[in-house]
């Protein structure tokens, strides 16, 4: 007698494509949603996905642009049958507007959702929950290395600046269980993570909503605790919470480099006053020549050109400043006028041309500091990690300074190795370099040991 036998007919693995707009932090909230699609196949071809998700980017007008352009393109791509979804910053902020609009996508949702992915494409409905959404302990799926990731420890932003929409689609500042902070880079170390950067909205404001002053140093002291962290880095300080103790707490860390983004904005007294930034240019300069006095200080600022009431003296001092003063690394915006924000209510407003102009001066300015900084690095010992072959040449091989911030600071081009005949390169491995030259905006390294 023959046996029947019966076959579970398996099911075809759906396919996944999703695009990451604006900043790092956007980045982590994506990587929640990969973590609650771990059923889809990744495709990089958008013309195969049966989903696509765009968690876009809703900070100024280029960003707004951007998104909406990535959203139509897709669409223009997609097969028949998929699900476009529209997520994050600019979907948040317009909802009404772009549900009534952007017939192309089929679900919208905004920054309170995105542990809930999974449902909203089951049920194939849109949803906008009332609070912005604050990593818990979801399991996500880190992106683009496999040894360095983006800690998010704080949601939304107290500040008030002119310029600034984003607590109005964020909301107020909620930082994140210090506990559970560590968990979360406790089990990525168990992974094989060693490198770190902790990102927020206002960094140096972590816990102020749970009445501890001074939280970034509990942070701080809580991951030094942790075996198998290599390498640490806190992004985005804002100027009137990041306390003297504060500055000293990372400079004498053995985890976390003395690396110090803070996002100035101006220096003009006027314009900070203007622009509600709390300090003024004194207090500032103070600051950051404290944070530059340290051992290898790395010094990251941005500035916005073209706010409301900015003169051309206003503008002057302010190229002076970022031309002289030793920075590492400058962003320049291009004012944006945001509606919802006391900037937007300004008279004195000045033209797209004159907007436009004096961020290609400051761009210029900030290119000039980038090839300053680079050029001190040469003949320097420093750490390096090797991230792959480079685009240049199947023979140079790309890394980076592990105290930089990955894509973001910069690219170094090991051309060799005194480490012996015969001995191969590991990608995302420690080692130590020294810089040879600079040949345009790349440093050359030869690995030493």
């Amino acid at each position: 007698m023959h046996k029947m036998m019966t076959f579970t007919e398996q099911k075809p693995v759906k396919k996944l494509h999703i695009v990451s707009l604006g900043c790092t932090k956007n980045l982590v909230d994506t990587e929640v949603m990969l973590g609650k699609l771990r059923d889809f196949e990744m495709t990089d071809e958008s013309s195969e996905a049966d989903v696509i998700i765009v968690n876009t980017c809703g900070f100024i007008d280029a960003a707004k642009e951007e998104s909406i352009n990535t959203v139509l393109n897709l669409h223009a791509q997609r097969k028949e049958d998929s699900l476009l979804v529209m997520a994050g910053c600019l979907s948040e902020r317009y909802q009404d507007d772009l549900q009534k609009e952007m017939k192309e996508v089929d679900i919208f949702t905004g920054v309170g959702d995105y542990d809930q992915i999974d449902v909203l494409l089951a049920a194939k409905k849109s949803r906008f929950s009332k609070s912005a959404y604050l990593i818990g302990n979801e399991e996500r799926v880190i992106t683009g290395s496999s040894y360095h990731a983006y800690i998010k420890f704080s949601e939304g932003c107290n500040q008030t600046c002119s310029f600034c929409a984003i607590p109005s689609f964020k909301g107020k500042l909620n930082s994140r269980d210090l506990d559970m902070v560590a968990s979360e880079v406790e089990s990525l170390v168990r992974q094989g993570y060693y490198d770190f950067s902790f990102i927020s909205q206002d960094s140096s404001s972590y816990l102020r909503d749970k009445n501890v002053k001074d939280g970034l140093i509990h942070l701080i002291k809580r991951i030094e605790l942790i075996e198998g962290v290599r390498s640490a880095k806190l992004l985005y300080l804002y100027p009137t919470t990041a306390s003297l103790k504060l500055l000293k707490e990372i400079s004498t860390s053995k985890v976390f480099h003395n690396y110090f983004d803070m996002p100035i904005q101006h220096i003009s007294d006027k314009m900070l006053q203007l622009m509600k930034r709390g300090f003024g240019k004194e207090k500032t300069i103070e600051q950051l020549t404290y944070m530059k006095s340290l051992p290898n200080a790395f010094l990251r600022t941005a500035f916005i050109v073209g706010h409301p009431a900015e003169s051309e003296a206003d503008f002057k001092e302010m190229c002076d400043f970022a031309r002289d003063f030793g920075f590492d690394r400058i962003s320049v915006f291009a004012y944006s006028d945001e509606e919802g924000t006391s900037a937007y209510e300004m008279q004195d407003k000045l033209s797209k041309k004159v907007i436009d102009k004096r961020a290609e001066i400051l761009g210029k300015i900030a290119n000039e500091v980038m090839h300053k900084s680079l050029e001190a690095e040469i003949g320097k010992e420093v750490e390096i990690v090797i991230d792959g072959e480079s685009d240049e040449h199947e023979y140079l091989l790309s890394a980076r300074k592990l105290g930089w911030t990955p894509e973001i600071d910069g690219e170094i081009y090991v051309n060799d190795n005194e480490l012996g005949e015969g001995v191969e390169l590991e990608f995302a491995k420690v080692y130590k370099a020294r810089i040879t030259e600079k040949v345009g905006d790349k440093l050359l390294a030869t690995v030493i040991s």
